[in-house]
């Protein structure tokens, strides 16, 4: 309870300049235009039959020039544990590590499309506002983690439309691909429950998340704060997490060339 917003402000604004949504909604209080409101209720539709389970998996607002490094989301009321509304995220580590070697090489030298067009055509059709012009912005597929060193996955299934370069055919099966790699990878996952005043806080560079359904007819109310990390990069010299931590720890090395048989995993 002592982390209020202007607690949650001044941790993200130590991490760099807070960012301001283009379209959701913002809090009363003056001078708070950079704190993103979650908000249902009872009154709320439930959304869940508008979209795909894979769309919804995303990373905060890729589609600006310099997205976010570091979010910090604080639930002020919600549903009752086991309600709903639960938070999952995907380690973007781990999806380039799930990637053959092959398709690493081949994604590393590949861009896509973050659009803000979708949640731009969202807002104006729930009669929301729309600060500022909707953008597509250009980045790698794979980046270099500044602080880390290592190779990630940079895609998300809610805001990159098209890979660069390539035929659409192509870039379709791609997205197709990595969405699955995604939301269907469960050892990339990691699932929250939240109580009230819970605060998670996660590095957009390196991780999808999504919310779940089901908390209908539950008050579902939190705020969110995101802060402008550097634009995204690749680099060659970047390590595979996995390789990095197997040599360190002496674990085998991973096996990806789809060998052996098995017809279930309990």
């Amino acid at each position: 309870t002592d982390f209020d917003i202007d607690a949650q402000r001044d941790l993200g604004q130590y991490f760099g300049k807070l960012h301001k949504h283009a379209t959701t909604s913002v809090p009363r209080r003056a001078g708070l235009e950079d704190v993103h409101v979650v908000y249902t209720d009872e009154k709320s539709k439930d959304q869940k039959a508008n979209f795909t389970p894979t769309f919804l998996w995303h990373s905060d607002v890729t589609y600006e020039i310099q997205p976010p490094s570091y979010t910090s989301l604080k639930l002020l009321s919600g549903p009752p544990r086991g309600g709903g509304g639960d938070t999952l995220w995907a380690s973007q580590y781990a999806a380039y590590d799930t990637l053959s070697a092959p398709m690493q090489k081949y994604l590393e030298g590949l861009t896509a499309l973050h659009s803000a067009d979708i949640q731009a055509e969202g807002s104006r059709a729930l009669g929301r506002p729309v600060r500022r012009d909707p953008v597509i912005t250009e980045h790698p597929l794979i980046r270099t983690h500044p602080v880390t060193g290592w190779k990630s996955l940079f895609f998300n299934p809610g805001f990159v439309t098209k890979i660069v370069g390539i035929p659409r055919t192509e870039s379709d099966a791609i997205v197709r691909y990595l969405n699955e790699v995604i939301a269907t990878t469960q050892e990339l996952h990691v699932r929250f429950q939240w109580q009230k005043n819970d605060v998670a806080f996660w590095d957009n560079r390196i991780s999808n998340h999504s919310a779940s359904y089901g908390f209908a007819p539950h008050r579902r109310h939190a705020v969110r704060v995101a802060c402008h990390g550097e634009r995204p990069t690749f680099g060659s010299a970047g390590k595979s997490q996995e390789e990095e931590v197997n040599a360190r720890y002496g674990l085998p090395k991973a096996n990806k060339d789809g060998s052996g048989q098995s017809n279930y995993n309990d």
